[in-house]
């Protein structure tokens, strides 16, 4: 059996219990493995599509994310928050 100490006390894992956690940690690798790969195959495209826009990835980046997250007026807030801010401070 395979012990986990935790705050209370020792967890003692069966045999099954055991086989559930190899088998996690197996498919849980082969997820990080495959969302690293589709990350860094997002980077290189979105870094081809700036250097053809002549914008900064980072610009395209935060495009994709506002999509996903759907939070547009978020985003526009913070970006009026900012504007507020740079004119207060004489930097607009």
């Amino acid at each position: 059996m395979t012990e986990i100490e935790t705050a209370t006390a020792p967890k003692v894992f069966n045999g099954e219990e055991k086989q559930k956690l190899i088998q996690l940690v197996k498919e849980g690798i082969q997820v990080m493995r495959e969302l690293e790969t589709l990350r860094e195959g997002l980077n290189d495209t979105v870094k081809a599509l700036a250097d053809e826009f002549e914008i900064k990835p980072g610009v395209l980046k935060k495009a994709i994310k506002t999509a996903y997250k759907n939070d547009f007026e978020r985003a526009d807030d913070e970006h009026v928050q900012l504007e507020n801010i740079l004119i207060a401070a004489g930097a607009k």
